[in-house]
C-alpha cells in the first residue's frame, strides 16, 4: 500500500479514491504542475490535501475566502492533521500557534487569502517555513472576466516563479476559454499536466418550474423539506430580505445574506449556516465560495442565475457529502430580460459579450429543456451520457408540441410593429385584447391581429419566453426592452426550420412536493438518534457538527449498525483520530447501552489487520497464563507489548525474545510466532 493510500484510510477514513482523485493525487506527490478541474463535492480538496502530507516541507494553499479556510483547516485538526491560516480574522492565539508549528518544523498545510500576496513579508515567510508546493483553490478567480475575478490572484504566477515550486490549481467551473486563462496566468513557461474529471453530480436531483407565483412555489418547495439546510439564491438583495422573512412566518428557522450587509452580520450567518441544523439561508450570489458544508440537501433558484456556470457551481453546493440532494429553479421571461440586459450593457469588449450570451442560451436551453436535464448540462460540459433518471423531466416527461406556427405567427406580429414592443403588448395584438395602447397605434388592424386566440395568455407568455430562452427573440436595452429577431429565427420565419416547444401546464401543486427519504423508514430513528448525538458534540465544541461527522458517514452507520471499533472504522468518513475521539460514543447510539471499552493500545489499532492479530496473541496469553500444565506461576504481557508485537510482527524467536524478553519469550515465544506465521 502507498503512503497516499495508507494516509487515506488512516487520516481521512476512505478505503477507496473517488473518480479521478488517484491519478490528480500521483501528479501532485510527483511534483508536476497540475491543473484540475472537478465538479463541486468531486473531493478536490483531498487531492491537495493527501499529497501534502506525503511530501516534505509546508503546502501552501491559496484560498479566496476566510470562512473556506477557516472551516478546511478545522476540519484538517479534526483528523489530526497539523494545519493552520494566516487570515485578517485570526485571533492572536490562532496566529501564534501558527507560527510556534512553523518553527517546529510540523505545519504541512498553510492556508492564506490571495491579497496576502501584495506583503512585502509574504515572500520571506514561505521561504522560511520550507514551502515546497502551491496549491490554488478556485483557481478560476484569475479569469479576469469571470464572475469572481480576484485581482491578487494574477499574483500567484509570479510566487511559484519566485519560490521555484511546482503549483496544482484547482476549480469547478472553467470552460475551454477559462482554462486557457488560468494556464496563461499561472504556469505560463511550465504548462501542467490538466485534468478534466467527470462533471456529473448523480446524486442531486435537477428541477426547473416555470415561475407560477414564486413566492408560493418556494415555500412550498421549503415546507416539504423542514428541518432540512438548504440555500435559496435571489437575483436582489430586497428579494433576501423579503423571502426569508416569509420563510420565517412559515415556521422555518431562516436568515438572509447579501453583500450590502455589515461584514460582522455576514460573519454571522456564515457561522449560524455551519453550526445550526436545519437552517435555510436566502442569499444573493454573495453567499458562494465561503460555503463549506457538506450536508447542504437542497438548494432552490427563486430567480434564474447568471449562465450555465453559475448555476452548475451554485447547486454544486448541495449534497457535497454525497447523500441525495435536490435542486429547483424557477425561471420566467422577466429573468430573461433582466439576464440579457446585463450582458448588454456590462462594460465587457463585444467578443466576451457574444460568449457571455452563450452561456445563458446554454442555460435556457436547459430550463426549456425537451428532455433528460443531466444529459443536456454534462453535454455542455463536453461529456456524452444516458437519461439519469434523477430530473423532473426523466421522472414525468413534457409533453412536446409543435410550436412553428406560434412561432411564425409571433415573430410576425414584432416584425409588423417594427421590432418596438415588448412581449405584454404583442399578445394583445395576437389574442384579440383592444386595449387603448392596441387601437392608439392602429394595430388592431393589423394582418396579426387575433390570429393567436388558440392560446390564452399565460401560454403565449410561456412561448415567448421559449423563443427567448432559444435566442430566437432578444430585448433591446436602447428600446426600453423591446423584443428583435436574431438571425437564427429567419429559417423558422421564412418556413425553411420547424421548431418544438414544451406545452406549458400551470397547476397549483409545488413542482416537487416530496423529498427523498435518506434512509429507509427501519434506519430512520437511529439516523435521527445520531443526528442528536452529533449535534450534542458539535454544540460542546462549538463547532460545525459535520465536523464531528457528515451526513453520509452516519447514514452508513445507521445502516451497517456496527457492533465494535473495527467494524466503526470500515465506516466511510471514520479516520483514526476521530474513531479514537468519537468511536465508542456513537457505537453507545447504535448499540443502546454501553459498550465495553477497548484498552487504549487496542483501540488505536482498530479497523487495521493488527488488531485481529493483537486479539489472536490476547487468546493465546491467556491459554499460556499459568503455563502448558496450567500450574506454573500466572505470568502477561501488557497491552501495549501486545500492540507492539502485532505491529512489528517478528519472524523468527530472536526478534521476539528482543520485544518480550527471556522469561516472556520463554512462555510465549512458540505460541505468539504460530499466530504470526498462520497470519
Amino acid at each position: 500500500m502507498s503512503a497516499a493510500s495508507e494516509l487515506l484510510s488512516s487520516t481521512f477514513g476512505f478505503d477507496a479514491y473517488r473518480p479521478g482523485q488517484a491519478e490528480i493525487i500521483d501528479a501532485v506527490v510527483a511534483n508536476k504542475n497540475t491543473l484540475a478541474i472537478m465538479p463541486t463535492g468531486g473531493g478536490k480538496s483531498l487531492c491537495f490535501q493527501l499529497p501534502a502530507l506525503v511530501r516534505e516541507g509546508v503546502t501552501v494553499v491559496i484560498s479566496p475566502l476566510i470562512a473556506l479556510m477557516r472551516d478546511q483547516v478545522r476540519a484538517l485538526q479534526a483528523a489530526g492533521v497539523v494545519a493552520g491560516a494566516l487570515t485578517s480574522g485570526n485571533t492572536e492565539e490562532e496566529t501564534n500557534a501558527v507560527f510556534a508549528a512553523l518553527d517546529a518544523g510540523t505545519l504541512k498545510l498553510l492556508y492564506m487569502a490571495p491579497e496576502r500576496l501584495a506583503s512585502g513579508g509574504t515572500l520571506a515567510l514561505l521561504r522560511r517555513a520550507k514551502t515546497t508546493l502551491i496549491a490554488v483553490d478556485e483557481a478560476h478567480c484569475v479569469s479576469q472576466w469571470g464572475h469572481d475575478f480576484r485581482p491578487d490572484y494574477l499574483r500567484i504566477g509570479d510566487l511559484r516563479r519566485a519560490l521555484n515550486v511546482p503549483l496544482a490549481a484547482f476549480t469547478a467551473t472553467a470552460d475551454e476559454e477559462t482554462r486557457a486563462e488560468i494556464v496563461e496566468r499561472l504556469f505560463d513557461d511550465q504548462p501542467p499536466e490538466i485534468f478534466l474529471h467527470g462533471f456529473d453530480r448523480p446524486n442531486i436531483h435537477l428541477a426547473f418550474a416555470a415561475k407560477d407565483g414564486p413566492r408560493r412555489q418556494i415555500l412550498e418547495f421549503a415546507a416539504a423539506r423542514k428541518g432540512q439546510p438548504g440555500i435559496v439564491y435571489c437575483g436582489t438583495r430586497a428579494k433576501t430580505e423579503t423571502l426569508a422573512a416569509a420563510l420565517r412566518e412559515a415556521g422555518h428557522t431562516a436568515c438572509h445574506y447579501h453583500g450590502g450587509m455589515e461584514a460582522g452580520e455576514r460573519r454571522h450567518v456564515e457561522t449560524r449556516f455551519q453550526r445550526d441544523d436545519g437552517l435555510i439561508v436566502v442569499a444573493t450570489v454573495a453567499f458562494g465560495m465561503g460555503v463549506d458544508k457538506p450536508d447542504i440537501r437542497w438548494v432552490a433558484h427563486a430567480d434564474l442565475p447568471k449562465s450555465i456556470e453559475a448555476y452548475y457551481q451554485e447547486i454544486g453546493r448541495s449534497g457535497r457529502d454525497g447523500a441525495p440532494a435536490e435542486t429547483l429553479t424557477l425561471f420566467g421571461a422577466d429573468d430573461i430580460r433582466f439576464r440579457r440586459g446585463q450582458i448588454d450593457e456590462g462594460t465587457a469588449p463585444p467578443e466576451r459579450r457574444m460568449a457571455d450570451h452563450g452561456r445563458l442560451n446554454a442555460l435556457l436551453g436547459l430550463a426549456d429543456a425537451l428532455g433528460c436535464r443531466r444529459l443536456q448540462l454534462l453535454a455542455y460540459f463536453g461529456e456524452k451520457s444516458e437519461p439519469c433518471g434523477n430530473c423532473d423531466l426523466c421522472e414525468t416527461p413534457p409533453e412536446i408540441i409543435d410550436g412553428t406556427v406560434a412561432v411564425r405567427k409571433a415573430l410576425s406580429a414584432i416584425l409588423r410593429t417594427d421590432e418596438y414592443f415588448g412581449a405584454g403588448h404583442l399578445i394583445d395584438i395576437l389574442t384579440g385584447n383592444e386595449t387603448d395602447k392596441v387601437r392608439q397605434r392602429g394595430h388592431d388592424n393589423l394582418p396579426t391581429f387575433g390570429i393567436g386566440k388558440e392560446f390564452e395568455r399565460r401560454q403565449w407568455q410561456a412561448i415567448f419566453r421559449q423563443m427567448m430562452g432559444r435566442d430566437l427573440i432578444r430585448p433591446d436595452p436602447a428600446r426600453h426592452g423591446a423584443l428583435r429577431m436574431t438571425e437564427i429565427a429567419r429559417p423558422i420565419l421564412r418556413g425553411e426550420a420547424e421548431i418544438e416547444l414544451r406545452k406549458e401546464t400551470f397547476s397549483r401543486k409545488s413542482a416537487r412536493p416530496a423529498a427523498k427519504s435518506l434512509v429507509s423508514d427501519e434506519d430512520a430513528p437511529l439516523l435521527s438518534a445520531l443526528k442528536a448525538k452529533r449535534r450534542e458534540l458539535a454544540e460542546a465544541a462549538r463547532a460545525p457538527a459535520y465536523i464531528i461527522f457528515n451526513d453520509r458517514t452516519l447514514i452508513e452507520m445507521a445502516e451497517k449498525r456496527p457492533a465494535d471499533l473495527d467494524q466503526m472504522a470500515g465506516v466511510g468518513g471514520v479516520g483514526a483520530k476521530k474513531l479514537e475521539s468519537f468511536g465508542q460514543i456513537f457505537l453507545q447510539v447504535i448499540a443502546g447501552e454501553t459498550v465495553e471499552e477497548l484498552h487504549p493500545s487496542r483501540r488505536k489499532l482498530a479497523g487495521r489487520s493488527e488488531g485481529a492479530l493483537f486479539d489472536r496473541l490476547l487468546e493465546s496469553q491467556a491459554e499460556l497464563a499459568r503455563g502448558v500444565r496450567g500450574n506454573d506461576k500466572p505470568m502477561s504481557c501488557s497491552a501495549s507489548l501486545l500492540a507492539r508485537v502485532a505491529s512489528v510482527k517478528p519472524s523468527d524467536l530472536g526478534g521476539l525474545t528482543r520485544l518480550l524478553g527471556e522469561r516472556r519469550a520463554e512462555r510465549f515465544g512458540p505460541a505468539f510466532l504460530q499466530v504470526l506465521q498462520d497470519n
